[in-house]
Order: C-alpha cells, then sequence, then structure tokens
C-alpha cells in the first residue's frame, strides 16, 4: 500500500501545476529510422533536460507558456536543435532526425539530466576487435576476463570484480531481454552459453558492474550485460572466414521485404552462421557450430511497434580438457596435448522472443515482452582422471534437457515533480524452467554408464517486481531510487529415490539507491548502493536443510567521471561488496557448491583518450581484494579469484578506408586455493585487427596472441591422479591459451 501512495503522490503532484504545458519529442536515426535510445535532450539557457527512452521518446513537463530552444546530441551523430512554442495546458510535439558523424570524445557530455549509469559497448568497437564469437564481445567490459577450458562449444569461465564466477554465478546476462543464464544448470548455477548470438548482428552491449538496477533480479551481484541484436538490416551481407588450424567460417544476412514495406518502417531479415575449426590442440577438436536467426520489426498499430525474434542455435565439439603440470613437465604430453581424448560435448537452443512497445495516449511507454527457449546440453569431462576410479576412469557426464518461458513488463511514466523532471518505472518479470533428466553420472568413453550420480528433474519459477523513481533534483544533482521484490519457488523430482519431490521456496526485496553530482560540464561524481542476490540451484536447497535459496549481496560504489581535457575522459570507483554465501567451484565433482560469507572490495580505473582525429587509446586497470570471512589468516583466500586486469589499446576509426586495433590484455597472478600455496600463473596477451574497406567490400586480418606467448587461459588447483601413478598430486590444471593465430576474412554489402 506504500509503494501505491507514492505513485499516487508523485501522479497527482505532476498534475497540480495548472496552465504549464510540456515538450514530447521522438529521436531517430536518419538513415534506419530507428529509434536512439540514450539521445541527451536539453533546453537551452534552461538548465532543464532528459535522456530518449528504448522507443525514442522524451518528454519534458510543467513548462511555462513560451519559446524554447530545443538541443539534441548523441555521440556519433550531428547535434541539432530546434525552437518551440509551448502553450498553456497543451503538450508540443517535436522529432529530430539524426545523421550519423565521425565520433570524437569532445561530444562526451556529463550533465545530471544524463548521469553515467550505465555504459554502451556499440557495433563499432566489436567490429574493432578480434572477435570469434558472442561470448567475447564481454571482453570489452573493462575488468572482465573470460577464458575456454573445454573446447570452443561450451560457455567460456568468466572472471570479475574479484570473483570467479564460473560460467555466470555472479554476472546477469541476456540477449533483448531474453535470460542467458540457466538456473539450476547440469553443469553449475547459472551457466550462461550466449554463443547463440551472431557477433555481426549485435547492435549493441549494455552493461554495469555492480547491483544497482532495480530491473536487474537474479545473478546481479558483480554486474550484468545485455545483447542488444540489430532490428533493422542497414545492408545485407555476405562474409567469409578463413584461418589457421583448419578454421572457416561463413555468416550472412540478407532483408526479405520489398522496398514499399521498408519505406512503411516493416523490416525483417534473415541471417545464418556456420563456423569450423580443429583448434590448436594436439588432438583435432572437430568443433562445428550453426546459427539460425530471422527478425521482424514494425508497427503493429500507430502507437504500438513489434518486434519478433526466432533463432536456433547447434553446437558439437571434442576437447583435451584441462590437463596437470607435471604431465607437460614430464613430457608425457605437450603443452597443447591431452591425457582423456574423449572429453567434449553437444548443445542447441531454440529461442522465440515477441516484443511489444506502446506509447500510450498519455505519452506514458509501456514494453511487453514474451519469450520462449528450447535448450539441450551434453557434457563429458574429465578433472581428476584415475583419481575415484583407478581401472575406467573418472569421467563424468553432464546432459539436461529445458523449456523456458517468461514474460517482462515495463511501465515508463516521464512527469513533473514540482518544477523538477522525474521518471516512473513500475516493471514485473517472470521466467519458469523445466528440465528434463538433468544427470550427473559417472561414464567410460562417452557410452558406458558407471554410476548414476544424480538424475531428476527441476521446476524453478521466479516472479519479480519492482519500481524506480529518477528525479533530477537540481541542475547538477540527480537521484534514482528503486525497490525490487523476488520469489522463487522450487522442485525437485529426484529419480533416483523412487521419484521423490521436494520443495522449497523463499522471498527477497532489494532496495537500490544512485546519487550523481555534477560539479560542472566536465566533472561528476556518483554513490550507488544497493542490494542484490543469486539464487542457489534447486537440487542444492532442497537437500541440504537450512542452505539458502536466496543469499543476499550489498554493494556500493562510489565513483567519479572527468574530462580534465576535451579529448580524455577518465572513469574511477572505488567499490566494495559483501556476499552471505560464495559459491565455488568444485572440479572433481564438475559442479558449484555453497561456501560462507564473502567480501570483496576494490578500485576501478578507465581511460579513452583521441590521440587524432581517427586514432584513440583506452586503458583499463582493476583490482580486487577478495577474502572470505571468517576463515582463519592464511586461508581466507578466495581461489582463482583475480586481484589485478587491465586491457587497453590504439584503435584506429576509418582512416582512408583502414580500421583496425592493436590489443593487449593483463591478468595477474592469482591464488588457486585458500593459502596461496599453489599460484595461477597470470599473462600477458597482445591480439591486433587491420580492416580495409573499399566501396561495397571489406578485407580483414586479424591475429590473436600476436608474440606467440606459451600462456594458460584457465587454470584450476586439482587433486588428482594419473594412470600410472601410485598416489594423488594437488596441483594447477590448465588449458592452454591460443598460439599467434591469423584469420583473414572478406565481406560483401549488397
Amino acid at each position: 500500500m506504500k509503494i501505491f501512495k507514492y505513485i499516487f503522490f508523485f501522479l497527482s503532484t505532476s498534475t497540480a501545476f495548472a496552465h504549464l504545458g510540456s515538450i514530447v519529442g521522438k529521436v531517430t536515426d536518419a538513415q534506419t529510422k530507428q529509434p536512439i535510445r540514450g539521445a541527451s535532450i536539453s533546453l537551452v539557457g534552461q538548465n532543464r533536460g532528459v535522456i530518449t527512452d528504448e522507443s525514442g521518446y522524451f518528454q519534458i513537463n510543467n513548462l511555462w507558456a513560451a519559446p524554447y530552444k530545443v538541443e539534441v546530441s548523441f555521440m556519433g551523430y550531428v547535434a541539432q536543435n530546434q525552437t518551440v512554442i509551448v502553450k498553456e495546458d497543451e503538450a508540443t510535439t517535436i522529432e529530430f532526425s539524426l545523421k550519423s558523424a565521425e565520433f570524437s570524445l569532445e561530444e562526451v557530455k556529463v550533465s545530471a539530466a544524463n548521469p553515467q549509469h550505465q555504459q554502451l559497448i556499440s557495433s563499432m568497437d566489436i567490429k574493432l576487435r578480434t572477435i570469434n564469437n558472442s561470448q567475447e564481445v564481454l571482453r570489452i567490459i573493462p575488468g572482465l576476463v573470460i577464458g575456454q577450458h573445454a573446447g570452443g562449444g561450451k560457455a567460456e569461465q568468466i572472471f570479475l570484480r574479484g570473483f570467479d564466477i564460473d560460467h555466470g554465478t555472479d554476472i546477469n546476462l541476456t540477449a533483448d531481454g531474453v535470460p542467458i543464464n540457466m538456473v539450476s544448470h547440469a553443469h553449475g548455477q547459472g551457466y550462461a552459453d550466449a554463443h547463440f548470438i551472431i557477433p555481426e548482428l549485435i547492435d549493441g552491449v549494455d552493461f554495469k558492474k555492480g547491483l544497482y538496477d532495480a530491473d536487474k533480479g537474479n545473478f546481479t551481484t558483480a554486474g550484468w550485460a545485455n545483447f542488444r541484436t540489430k532490428k533493422v538490416l542497414e545492408q545485407n551481407f555476405a562474409k567469409v572466414e578463413v584461418g589457421q588450424f583448419n578454421t572457416y567460417r561463413l555468416v550472412g544476412a540478407v532483408n526479405i521485404l520489398a522496398q514499399k514495406a521498408i519505406e512503411k518502417n516493416q523490416n525483417a531479415y534473415l541471417a545464418g552462421e556456420y563456423s569450423y575449426s580443429d583448434a590448436y590442440f594436439d588432438a583435432p577438436q572437430n568443433f562445428n557450430r550453426l546459427n539460425l536467426l530471422g527478425k521482424y520489426h514494425g508497427h503493429i498499430t500507430k502507437n504500438t511497434s513489434l518486434t519478433f525474434t526466432a533463432s536456433t542455435f547447434w553446437s558439437k565439439w571434442s576437447a583435451s580438457g584441462q590437463i596437470p603440470d607435471r604431465s607437460v613437465e614430464s613430457g608425457l604430453i605437450g603443452f597443447y596435448g591431452a591425457i582423456d581424448p574423449n572429453e567434449g560435448g553437444t548443445t542447441s537452443r531454440t529461442n522465440a522472443n515477441a516484443e511489444f512497445l506502446t506509447l500510450t495516449k498519455r505519452n506514458h511507454v509501456w514494453k511487453n515482452q514474451v519469450f520462449y527457449s528450447n535448450y539441450n546440453f551434453e557434457l563429458f569431462s574429465n578433472f581428476t582422471f584415475f583419481l575415484e576410479d583407478p581401472i575406467n576412469g573418472d569421467q563424468i557426464k553432464q546432459k539436461e534437457g529445458r523449456n523456458l518461458w517468461g514474460y517482462n513488463s515495463n511501465y515508463s511514466i516521464a512527469h513533473g515533480l514540482g518544477n523538477k523532471q522525474a521518471t516512473l518505472n513500475i516493471g514485473v518479470n517472470y521466467r519458469h524452467d523445466l528440465t528434463k533428466d538433468s544427470e550427473l553420472s559417472h561414464t567410460k568413453n562417452k557410452t558406458t554408464l558407471l554410476e548414476s550420480i544424480k538424475l531428476g528433474d527441476v521446476n524453478e519459477a521466479n516472479a519479480g517486481a519492482y519500481i524506480d523513481e529518477s528525479i533530477q533534483l537540481s541542475p547538477k544533482l540527480s537521484l534514482t531510487a528503486g525497490l525490487r521484490f523476488d520469489y522463487f519457488k522450487n522442485q525437485y523430482l529426484d529419480k533416483l529415490q523412487n521419484n521423490a519431490i521436494f520443495k522449497a521456496n523463499a522471498s527477497i526485496v532489494s532496495p537500490k539507491l544512485n546519487l550523481y553530482y555534477t560539479k560542472n560540464k566536465n566533472l561528476q561524481f556518483y554513490l550507488n548502493v544497493g542490494k542484490g542476490f543469486h539464487s542457489n540451484d534447486t537440487r542444492a536447497v532442497v537437500e541440504k536443510s537450512g542452505l539458502e535459496i536466496l543469499p543476499a549481496a550489498y554493494g556500493s560504489d562510489l565513483g567519479t567521471i572527468w574530462k580534465p581535457i576535451p579529448k580524455i575522459v577518465i572513469n574511477a570507483a572505488y567499490w566494495y561488496l559483501w556476499l552471505n554465501q560464495e559459491f565455488v567451484y568444485v572440479g572433481d565433482a564438475g559442479v558449484i557448491e555453497p561456501s560462507g560469507q564473502s567480501k570483496r572490495s576494490g578500485f576501478d580505473v578507465s581511460m579513452r583518450y583521441q590521440l587524432m582525429k581517427n586514432l584513440f587509446f583506452d586503458a583499463d586497470v582493476n583490482y580486487a581484494k577478495p577474502r572470505a570471512i571468517g576463515e582463519t589468516e592464511g586461508q581466507h583466500l578466495i581461489p582463482l579469484a583475480v586481484k589485478w586486469t587491465s586491457i587497453g589499446g590504439l584503435t584506429l576509426k576509418n582512416n582512408k578506408g583502414f580500421s583496425g586495433s592493436l590489443r593487449y590484455r593483463y591478468v595477474g597472478d592469482r591464488p588457486a586455493n585458500e593459502d596461496n600455496s599453489i599460484v595461477a600463473k597470470g599473462y600477458f596477451v597482445s591480439d591486433a585487427l587491420l580492416n580495409y574497406t573499399k566501396n561495397r567490400y571489406s578485407i580483414g586480418l586479424s591475429v590473436q596472441n600476436i608474440f606467440n606467448t606459451k600462456w594458460k587461459e584457465t587454470q584450476f588447483a586439482t587433486e588428482s591422479r594419473l594412470q600410472n601413478e601410485t598416489n594423488s598430486v594437488n596441483e594447477i590444471h590448465f588449458t592452454p591459451g591460443t598460439p599467434f593465430n591469423a584469420k583473414l576474412s572478406f565481406s560483401v554489402s549488397f
């Protein structure tokens, strides 16, 4: 009831100022005719401003009857302004169609009306990186590290803000709002495989580190990221890539509607991708991936647009797995060799996603989304070789089939609070996961079942609701306050215990607060505080009495955005995070298990510097200090949590047809166990990309690891025993990173 009274108060306050008018407008891209989200709108000389929402709309309320000069700007576009006359008790409409322009850091504006509450990876950023798949796009996020350790078809391991996130326990990943994380997954909680996204179709990636957004729920502890795919295909294209290690890739997309339909803002395209590679391991990876996608975007009524996406994805591969240091040092195998050549797997996912965006008669924006996924997964791994079974080996099989569906809704109201600009968001989320035969088994040669360890069906539902209010309190100060509620219902049917059914449920409330103070046009400070959570595996919470279903997390960021000179932007933040329950990967079981409480603190520093008109330099340095709470000194380190990371390099954009980048990635040494007696060694790797575009043709050369550094991409402290050993050994087991790896590409637009 308090929430509804709060809403009523603000809505009634916004209508209390009689005889005032408003400006309602829309900003679109001149080429694609699509809305531009995040454009900055300001009233010249009035210290009033807003940003455009997802539909490109904006609204400025409580204006006295008078002429106003409205200016719109957005990075990568030519700024525009128009003069409008506001009348009493009327909404004056205005439209802007922005033309693209060369990007310049001088255009970056710091203001209370447009606080940097989230960041963006653009399609241009992706084109100028050595990207092999959509998951690698996440490397652009400052401080985020990924690593592959079981062949190219498995979701990469993720590290961020002092977390070994494994495959997604502490980062919320979505694609066009559809969940990528899989709850209660056969391989590990929060498993997030984004390989069903075609990189060339990514229009941008929104992301934020921390747990400060009310519309983000489960797994949003270290941060979140949402892949946005293109609603409109600007040009048809076909692309072929050929690389070392028998690597091939074909990708293309084509519009399927006639020009007359496109002129009426109706768009539809089909796209496909096929990849094959043996990779650089001694045992061929035989990696295959197929992606198909179709998308429609258009207006179904005057004020409602529909975006419908259907896609399917399939992948199959072999893997060399993790190998122990001693096997390489003794000469038993090479650096790129394998102990068990029978690892690998298959996976598939089919998605349907419908998004409705409506502008109501009162100029409110209402977004509704319905989605469905059918998902299948099978993985064979061997982490410990002959530790448990000296005769048959320790190979395990993890398998599941899953149906996932859900609904998201957000209602956005731009209104006035006295003479202050404000936006109210109210939303609900629902997702339901049903798995069939979630399995963990002991196998031999992928075909023989030796022991069933776990087998059953998961039924998990999550309903959430949130509300947040953004207010520009003054020309220098803005605030966003939010509240989120989540309810989980967990059920597990155990087929190894005569189909016994186990149940559990829980709820959690998560408040959020974000403050932004803009000292001047070149300096802004911000404070973010909030509460979030990462859910526990259904099988764990129903089997272990007293285990938390929704372990809470509390965090804060204190940071600044500073432009010391027009062509340099610096973002720095000190952050702190406390978790009520840590999730730890258990290598010999191949699962995630909950541990005790933990805390993390650190700092992030990012710099962007425009050296010349088309040449940019960037560098990100990140430090984290993760610790387990309640453990004795010397036994309180968190295994594999990354402490020091840095990414950066030079980027050349559109200089006489040439573009490209020279990039580095650095990860420092980190403890592989609680007392640091086993150390996971760091690495420094450099990549390069060069493209030349002429008319509708483009040719590119990308090189990973240009200095051919020998490095370990993923590492674990694991106890194992080889077939000829009497005693087990606890040491680093690793997957090697790519050696020098060159790839040529050729694309044509038509």
